[in-house]
């Protein structure tokens, strides 16, 4: 089973989620937006992104949330909560994608990844309402996560990683963390699991 990965954000996640699950999967490092692989990836996701689990059969799964539900099912883990938490699970994953995740995208897109290929001034207007995004979305986190330790019961679950999503990169993006307490004590202990903190170790 390989897990084909790059070093942005979502597949960020994919490949924490395996490594903390220690699931049997080999990482295989892609580079799918490259024109010379771009078609050979994509028969493997017609999108042609990262991350993309293929199965030992040939078989395929694309999604981040989709790979991590299957690897935590496969190695029996309740990483990837069923029964009376997984609507709870499901409505953070869910919230975070929709809402948190989306507004850091253009923060980190301009200010971390813009500036490796180009030169051309950034959509500032952009910048701007992602930060003003991030801010809203973040006080409903901080506040859910005041006073617990983890987002859905008592223990680590996919939705800390999934809503922590953005937080590796929000020094060099500049996300404004500075008014969010329990996001920063909830972030250090994320970053206390060896598989958050630094997923691409050895890789």
């Amino acid at each position: 089973m390989k897990l084909h990965y790059t070093r942005n954000v979502n597949p960020r996640v994919a490949v924490a989620a395996a490594r903390h699950l220690g699931a049997p999967v080999r990482f295989v490092p892609a580079n799918p937006r490259d024109p010379k692989n771009i078609d050979a990836f994509r028969a493997l996701n017609p999108n042609a992104l990262a991350p993309v689990l293929e199965e030992d059969d040939g078989a395929t799964l694309w999604e981040t949330d989709a790979i991590v539900c299957r690897l935590s099912a496969l190695v029996e883990s309740d990483f990837w909560r069923i029964g009376a938490e997984q609507p709870k699970m499901i409505q953070w994953i869910s919230w975070a994608t929709h809402h948190l995740n989306r507004a850091a995208d253009p923060v980190y897109f301009y200010r971390v990844v813009w500036p490796t290929f180009s030169r051309d001034p950034i959509d500032q207007a952009e910048v701007d309402k992602g930060l003003r995004d991030f801010h809203e979305h973040a006080a409903i986190l901080d506040a859910a996560l005041a006073g617990r330790a983890w987002l859905v019961g008592d223990r680590l679950s996919y939705a800390d990683f999934r809503a922590a999503t953005a937080l590796p990169f929000a020094e060099a993006a500049g996300l404004p963390l500075e008014d969010f307490p329990a996001i920063r004590r909830w972030h250090e202990g994320l970053l206390a699991i060896d598989a958050w903190r630094n997923p691409f170790a050895g890789l």
